[in-house]
């Protein structure tokens, strides 16, 4: 698919900025590639079929790949924790995947809500696995164009709502620190936050967006 072939071809020159201090555009273009990394093995995970062939796109070199696999990394613990709080996320939402303005209202509405009470790891880290268990449904409900849609949503997010946090722990790079040399109970202790936090969100936004249904 053009949405996760697209991630390989700039992936060199997205990792190129982890070494300076990084623009509000290329956080924005770094966030997307992230995305598309973090959907592409939710697919895979889930067994998703679309496009064969895609699934061997390669992952970003460098930095943005240390950056990916510790994203990764957080969202696998983020969802054992609560297996059934990330999947099948329109199910919960009650929202028809037909309608790219519906699709795109809820997710922004769900990560406005994930981000109310501050900027965390821990709630990046869930906005990403939000993004992908809605990318998941969209694809088995036959609507795989919708990846698109979510990808541009979460970039368009961060560049409104996380680019000056962002710029200000110097980029993306930071999330590493969450993995180095920390106790694993202090980083279950802020991913359960995050967990609770978007279980109460998803009640919230089912009866934000109920009268629109």
């Amino acid at each position: 698919m053009e949405v996760l072939r697209r991630s390989s071809v700039f992936a060199a020159e997205v990792m190129e900025v982890f070494d300076r201090s990084p623009t509000d555009k290329e956080l924005v273009s770094q966030a997307k590639a992230l995305c598309r990394d973090y959907i592409n093995s939710r697919l895979i995970r889930a067994g998703v079929s679309w496009s064969k062939p895609e699934y061997n796109v390669p992952v970003p070199g460098g930095k943005l790949a240390e950056v990916s696999t510790i994203l990764l990394r957080l969202g696998d613990e983020l969802e054992y924790i609560r297996p059934n709080i990330y999947r099948n996320i329109a199910r919960q939402l009650n929202i028809s995947l037909h309608s790219e303005t519906v699709v795109t209202d809820a997710f922004l509405a769900v990560a406005a809500q994930i981000f109310t009470a501050g900027i965390t790891w821990g709630k990046v880290v869930s906005l990403y696995a939000v993004a992908a268990g809605l990318a998941v449904d969209c694809v088995r409900h036959a609507q795989p164009a919708m990846v698109h849609t979510i990808v541009d949503c979460l970039g368009e997010f961060v560049r409104k709502t996380l680019v000056t946090w962002l710029k200000r722990r110097g980029g993306w790079a930071d999330i590493t620190k969450c993995v180095v040399n920390t106790d694993p109970s202090l980083r279950s202790h802020w991913l359960v936050a995050a967990v609770c936090s978007f279980g109460h969100f998803l009640k919230a936004i089912f009866f934000v967006l109920l009268p629109e249904r």
